[in-house]
């Protein structure tokens, strides 16, 4: 009983000094200095130190009360229960019952049927945003979209076709775009926090979620890395009226489906692309989202359909159609499986490419900032800030860090020095947001710090024949000794001028990733594809630059790297200034760690192809335990195939439980000597742990696509 329970916890809350006022309306959060100093209530002013804002389906209308509003992209659906008048002989012990492939759920409530469901596609409530009530209210029940979930319950429990109805009641739930929480500290202003989209369990969720937000307001984060939840992993875009009107006819539906590795919605697609975008398409490229950025997963050889609305001929039924939230032909990558995916061959072949010719990424949809300042003050700012010496010759670039108090990676990224006064980073897409924010509040008013994800198209080019590929598109001289790596500069492409061109890539293959004004993106698009014919150029997308950076060990923010993951755990000490005397952000945690030691430590596992077989048996996909001696030691954070290996190569974090089953320092020796396997749906497959990576073959034996057997990989 949703009302007991928030009387009960409101009671509790009074006893122990909370002050809590019934019909009160707030009117404005006032701010001051990006700060929020009170709040304006139809009972007067109420000073506040911290505010959060849980207020249901109303908090992104609350949001838009502070100046500068605060962005809570939510939205309602409706959400129906069916209760049924007392049901004779009905067990008071009918145990809660959910039947996810009948999308319904049902249980006993005082002698009555009690029943809802989340329908696969569902209905959104106040979609005119001005007509949202000031109480909460029922709405009106709609039986024809109840249907589906009507039938369902009849199917699955027979007796209740003789049970009287009392009332279907429908009531609004506020759902975000991707069907997790809202929670955390917002970026626009430093003191506000935000609890919402709690979905339809906010009454099992309400203590954790309460005790989180607790926890971040006290200790300054919460208690464990919730970049999954954070309301940082959010940008403007999603917060648009329209986009979330489409988007949570489809989220509601997650709650009972299957939850297949790298799921892509159909609704509010093809909103953040590069200009290169509709020739990528026409390349066969099959897209997945992130950040709202369409980039490529893989490519296939079937031409796609065309997205362009209206300009290709879409009939007005269609365009309407769209517009409504229903699929756009958009050609989405799609997995749906946990064994050997459908784009596998397609990876292999992308795979191929990079590393023995060469292959074209688009890197467009990763987080870029520019920072600058009159002096020097940027180059004191990022000392601070970075945990690596950022201080480097113009033109060169540094991966670094950027740790939080405790050590943990608050970004991670590649910065290059344009001039004396002058950084750019390079962080990965789903960053954007976080590091921006992160940069933002440490910024000093000396420097000027830009987002300019959207103002390039990055491009990668990479693999043994990168240099040569280069030579055709730039008379500029690309020797080592000239053009070192890790190393940038204007250059020339073709005929587009000073193109900010970085002899790096992010995978550890040779190449070039080329930062391009989006006027001249199409024009340096075209004469690299031209260029590469010569050396059989191939599209790539991110599964196959995804095994390429696993195979070499590479940890990624986001998937490997967290808030709670220090570069000590994770093999990154040589990327940190211990040796010099320069302070940093993080560094007596840092310091602390190389003194006494570590609790986890990052690892590499390679799968026994004798026991896991690639084309039979499930995958891990990520988040598998990982045993020690029959003992469990730690999880799976990412995994491929390994193309160049022949095998399965999963990377994790493994600790030392043996102390009365808390985690102890740990040693390389713990790697070295266990046995060690992955559990993967259940069953155990044997695996060789590892702190480096092996030797990478030179050539790649590609699978052959009518092979199914482990044996002809190499």
């Amino acid at each position: 009983n949703p009302w007991e329970i928030c009387l009960a916890l409101g009671c509790e809350a009074i006893d122990k000094g909370v002050q809590v006022v019934e019909h009160c309306t707030v009117n404005a959060i006032k701010q001051e200095g990006g700060k929020v100093t009170a709040v304006e209530t139809s009972k007067g002013m109420v000073e506040c130190e911290y505010f959060v804002n849980s207020a249901g389906y109303w908090s992104r209308h609350v949001g838009e009360m502070s100046s500068p509003s605060v962005a809570v992209p939510i939205h309602p659906c409706e959400h129906y229960h069916l209760h049924t008048k007392p049901v004779p002989d009905l067990p008071p012990d009918t145990p809660v019952v959910r039947d996810p492939d009948g999308f319904v759920y049902f249980r006993e409530n005082e002698g009555r049927f009690l029943a809802g469901g989340f329908e696969p596609k569902a209905k959104p409530a106040y979609t005119d945003d001005d007509n949202l009530p000031e109480t909460r209210a029922e709405l009106s029940e709609d039986w024809d979209h109840f249907n589906l979930l009507l039938e369902n319950l009849l199917h699955r429990v027979p007796t209740m076709k003789n049970a009287i109805l009392e009332r279907l009641s429908n009531g609004a739930e506020a759902f975000s775009p991707d069907g997790q929480w809202i929670l955390g500290q917002a970026p626009e202003l430093e003191n506000y926090y935000v609890a919402a989209g709690m979905r339809s369990n906010g009454i099992a969720s309400a203590g954790g979620v309460g005790t989180v937000i607790a926890d971040w307001i006290v200790g300054g984060r919460p208690p464990f890395d919730m970049y999954g939840l954070d309301i940082a992993r959010c940008l403007g875009m999603h917060n648009n009226k329209r986009f979330l009107r489409d988007r949570v006819r489809e989220v509601p539906g997650m709650t009972f489906a299957l939850n297949y590795p790298h799921s892509e919605f159909s609704t509010g697609r093809a909103l953040r692309t590069s200009p290169i975008f509709p020739k990528l398409q026409l390349a066969g490229a099959q897209f997945g989202q992130v950040m709202g950025y369409e980039r490529p997963m893989f490519f296939k050889l079937k031409k796609p359909q065309s997205l362009d609305l209206g300009l290709l001929g879409l009939d007005a039924q269609e365009e309407a159609a769209s517009s409504q939230g229903e699929s756009l032909k958009l050609p989405i990558a799609k997995t749906e499986t946990f064994y050997r995916p459908p784009w596998f061959q397609a990876a292999a072949e992308e795979f191929q490419a990079s590393r023995e010719a060469v292959s074209l990424c688009d890197y467009s949809s990763f987080a870029k900032m520019d920072l600058w300042s009159g002096g020097r003050e940027v180059v004191d700012f990022m000392q601070k800030l970075c945990s690596n010496d950022v201080d480097i010759p113009v033109g060169h670039i540094v991966h670094t860090g950027m740790q939080n108090k405790w050590g943990g990676y608050e970004n991670d990224c590649s910065v290059a020095r344009l001039a004396e006064n002058r950084y750019m980073l390079m962080s990965p897409s789903i960053q954007q947001m976080r590091s921006y924010t992160w940069l933002r509040r440490h910024l000093p008013k000396e420097v000027v710090l830009q987002d300019v994800t959207s103002l390039y198209t990055a491009l990668c080019v990479m693999g043994p024949f990168s240099r040569a590929l280069m030579s055709r598109l730039t008379p500029d001289s690309l020797d080592s000794r000239s053009f070192p790596f890790f190393t940038t500069r204007f250059m020339d492409i073709a005929c587009a001028p000073d193109i900010l061109t970085m002899n790096m890539t992010h995978t550890g293959e040779l190449g070039y990733v080329f930062y391009i004004p989006n006027e001249f993106a199409i024009h340096v698009y075209d004469a690299i594809i031209e260029a590469g014919k010569e050396f059989g150029l191939k599209h790539c997308g991110y599964y196959a630059q995804r095994a390429v950076r696993i195979e070499k060990f590479y940890a990624f923010w986001g998937q490997d790297l967290d808030s709670y993951t220090t570069p000590m755990e994770c093999g990154r000490a040589f990327r940190c200034k211990m040796k010099s005397d320069i302070p940093f952000i993080g560094r007596e945690f840092l310091q602390d760690q190389l003194d006494n030691g570590v609790q986890k430590l990052f690892v590499m596992l390679l799968l026994d192809p004798v026991d896991h077989n690639t084309d039979l048996d499930p995958w891990p996909w990520g988040g598998e335990p990982i045993y020690r001696d029959d003992k469990f030691c730690g999880t799976v954070t990412t995994t491929s195939y390994g193309f160049s290996l022949g095998k399965q190569v999963c990377l994790g974090f493994v600790q030392d439980f043996s102390s009365n089953g808390e985690a102890g320092i740990i040693s390389q020796d713990f790697v070295k000597t266990g046995n060690f396997e992955v559990d993967i749906f259940g069953v155990r497959y044997p695996a060789q742990c590892r702190l480096n990576p092996p030797v990478l073959p030179k050539k790649v034996t590609r699978p052959d696509k009518h092979s199914h057997r482990n044996s002809n990989l190499v």
